[in-house]
């Protein structure tokens, strides 16, 4: 536990005092008692019981005085909180390969039921975007509260060519910040290392913010659902770098099977495999996690326990307030008991 204003911790000391003031004024009372007439009676009257109830209330104000003191100084602790005002992007794959049906009824399908039931669940405090990537990204639902809006634009998915992963983490990215300018041109198809390229439009250059401490950005998410099997667009491991250095975790989930299934459609066929190792390094880089959705199943309940990790997290908190609390209820409690055993307010 550390405290706000610590230098209030002399308060303190008052305590100390309190309690000598207190057994010099019981030696007091005693040095002025008025003797009985019959020695047997007074023990009679003064049983075990009375005997240390009437140290009860003393006992309880001292301990709200400490509490209020302890209060003064502001302390603070490190709790589990519910996360306020936290935004998830969910980046969902709606390429041709989302078709194959190795997670029944088809990946796309269960991947549909899933989000569905991770919307359901969330806070109604969080913000949740949507955003679908085949050969190019598109935002299709900004951040909202909106569950209903959310919901339709699941449900309107249409399956499009091509895989671009790097561009679906791109977009959910340039989403979670708006206001910063982020190097885009390695979408060109011209660049196949995946690195910026001289570029002079002419208008006035900016300097790009500075790289934070990967994952330490607790405000935003990116859940990323796809096969991994990337087919254009930029390296989604260089996506994942840009990513990283502006502290958002990206939550990767695969889904389908390693081995994968032939799918085909106007005399052409293909193999679409999970590509496992290229969404676990998206995750490594920004300090995420991989998640493997082999059935439907187990795809729901990925989302049920993201939906428990990501609305809840660790803050050092101040907690003045609950020793304030604890100091009010002690004196109440003294109060009570005072007049339950002596009929007076001790």
């Amino acid at each position: 536990m550390t405290f706000f204003w610590p230098n209030m911790l002399w308060a303190l000391f008052i305590v100390p005092l309190l309690v000598w003031m207190y057994v010099w004024m019981l030696k007091r009372k005693k040095k002025f008692a008025v003797p009985y007439a019959n020695l047997r009676m007074a023990k009679a009257a003064m049983t075990g019981a009375s005997a240390w109830r009437r140290h009860v209330p003393p006992a309880l104000l001292l301990t709200a005085i400490t509490a209020m003191l302890l209060a003064l100084a502001r302390p603070a602790t490190v709790i589990t909180l519910p996360s306020k005002g936290e935004t998830v992007m969910l980046a969902m794959d709606v390429s041709g390969s989302m078709r194959a049906k190795d997670v029944e009824p088809t990946r796309i399908a269960a991947a549909q039921a899933a989000a569905r039931t991770f919307i359901a669940e969330q806070p109604r405090t969080t913000k949740i975007g949507l955003v679908t990537f085949a050969g190019t990204a598109a935002l299709v639902q900004s951040p909202t509260l909106s569950r209903e809006e959310l919901l339709k634009a699941i449900d309107e998915f249409q399956l499009q060519r091509g895989t671009a992963v790097g561009s679906g983490l791109l977009m959910s990215l340039k989403t979670i910040f708006p206001d910063v300018d982020f190097d885009l041109r390695m979408n060109d198809p011209r660049n196949v290392s995946g690195k910026s390229m001289p570029f002079d439009s002419g208008a006035p250059k900016k300097e790009p913010p500075a790289p934070v401490e990967p994952g330490s950005f607790s405000s935003a998410v990116i859940i990323l659902l796809t096969d991994g099997q990337t087919t254009t667009g930029p390296d989604p491991l260089i996506a994942a770098r840009m990513t990283a250095d502006r502290g958002v975790r990206v939550v990767t989930v695969g889904v389908g099977t390693p081995k994968g299934e032939i799918i085909g459609a106007e005399g052409w066929s293909m193999r679409v495999r999970l590509d496992e190792e290229a969404l676990k390094n998206i995750a490594n880089i920004t300090r995420g996690e991989y998640f493997l959705a082999s059935t439907a199943a187990d795809l729901k309940k990925i989302y049920q326990s993201m939906g428990s990790r990501l609305t809840f997290e660790k803050k050092e908190t101040e907690v003045s307030g609950l020793f304030a609390g604890l100091a009010a209820l002690l004196v109440i409690l003294a109060a009570a008991l005072s007049m339950w055993w002596f009929n007076r307010v001790a």
